[in-house]
């Protein structure tokens, strides 16, 4: 009996997939506890060349998107649920299905009831207006986002999709500084440099303003690529260096990035924008791991970080409400919400502060709604107002 529930999961997940009804297929509960792999979410997806199912493989610090055919991807499934998960479960437009094991390789089948709404169309390549213009654009082509017919590679659809995202996002806040040729954007922890090149792209050559804008990352070999990507683009007013975001030798900061900057690497970027006057700051946190070693909660709010998910959950809350708390005391009008959706990252709240007056009363009332907060969850300091000796 043990593979014949095995075997039946497979039939009826082929005909969901053949007959075009899968919605979503999840793979969970990995058997190897060191591994870095969490989950693996699987969808069908329309790609130029046709039908594909597209695997979201979903690790501790980042996902990977890769797309198969049907029976690659189907041969893939098989081998996971054999090798890597125990648990799956089938969301189709018909019913749900939900296959278990246990540690000695024996399957159980639930069948239940359709929960999701059904899919009609598959619109994974949906032409849209996007910022960033595929032809002729150097850097997609040395980043490996394109083609050298200009098209997206399937695998990068979802960086496309990102950085495209990102710029939408950001230029309602560019339109409102007061701008001037000497306005310098520091992208601290720039990486590979996907999100810097389409911000530079999108101002230089749609918003047509002049600007000097720098990448920061610790990474020798990153650095070269970018400047090296960043010559053969043309892109004379940016450039990379070697550093990080707490000692990287930067002067008038203008607008300040930090995206996915680790733990209280992203206070020490707000610190950087507070210190520098900036116009503008933007961060997407991550790895909040100060605030939860603080937590210290007396009162009956303890019941809700007593459980470990939880706990995380709330230290993220609160580290992030504070961040937004101390930029208000310092002057910033502020603003979080989603950047990019969870199917591609739980890491993905972003925190914008532009910069505005504040007046003393004001400050001071800010101030004791801090000290208030951290009262109630037992917070001795934010690492932030150690940074800014508050």
């Amino acid at each position: 009996m043990t593979n014949e529930k095995l075997e039946l999961f497979f039939d009826k997940l082929t005909k969901f997939i053949d007959e075009e009804k899968l919605i979503k297929l999840i793979l969970s509960s990995k058997k190897d506890k060191a591994s870095d792999l969490k989950n693996i979410t699987i969808s069908i997806v329309k790609l130029k060349k046709g039908l594909f199912l597209s695997f979201v493989l979903r690790h501790n610090t980042n996902d990977i998107t890769k797309n198969y055919d049907f029976k690659e991807g189907k041969d893939l499934i098989k081998q996971y649920l054999k090798d890597k998960f125990y648990n799956a479960e089938a969301f189709s437009n018909d019913e749900n299905l939900i296959l278990t094991s246990t540690k000695k390789g024996v399957f159980s089948l639930k069948t239940k009831k359709a929960s999701l709404k059904p899919k009609m169309t598959f619109s994974h390549d949906k032409p849209k207006n996007k910022l960033i213009k595929t032809q002729n654009n150097i850097y997609l082509k040395e980043l490996g986002i394109t083609t050298s017919e200009d098209t997206v590679i399937p695998s990068k659809t979802d960086k496309y999709r990102q950085i495209n995202r990102y710029v939408e996002l950001l230029v309602p806040y560019l339109n409102h500084i007061k701008w001037n040729d000497a306005l310098h954007i520091v992208d601290m922890g720039s990486g590979k440099g996907y999100l810097t090149f389409a911000l530079y792209d999108y101002i230089q050559n749609t918003l047509d303003k002049n600007i000097k804008m720098t990448g920061v990352e610790f990474r020798e070999g990153l650095v070269n690529i970018c400047n090296d990507i960043a010559k053969k683009s043309n892109f004379d007013n940016l450039n990379f260096i070697e550093g990080t975001i707490e000692k990287a030798k930067i002067n008038n900061i203008d607008v300040l990035i930090a995206l996915h900057a680790c733990d209280t690497a992203t206070d020490e970027a707000i610190f950087r924008g507070i210190s520098s006057n900036a116009s503008l700051i933007v961060c997407a946190p991550c790895c909040h791991k100060q605030i939860r070693k603080e937590l210290n909660v007396t009162n009956e709010l303890n019941h809700i970080v007593k459980h470990g998910i939880l706990k995380e959950r709330q230290a993220e809350i609160i580290t992030d409400t504070l961040r937004a708390l101390i930029m208000e005391a310092f002057g910033y009008k502020t603003k979080i919400f989603e950047f990019i959706s969870t199917n591609h990252t739980p890491k993905n709240l972003m925190i914008v502060g532009e910069k505005t007056t504040i007046d003393e009363n004001k400050k001071k009332t800010i101030l004791k709604d801090i000290s208030n907060l951290k009262n109630i969850y037992g917070i001795k300091k934010h690492y932030l107002e150690t940074l800014l000796k508050i």
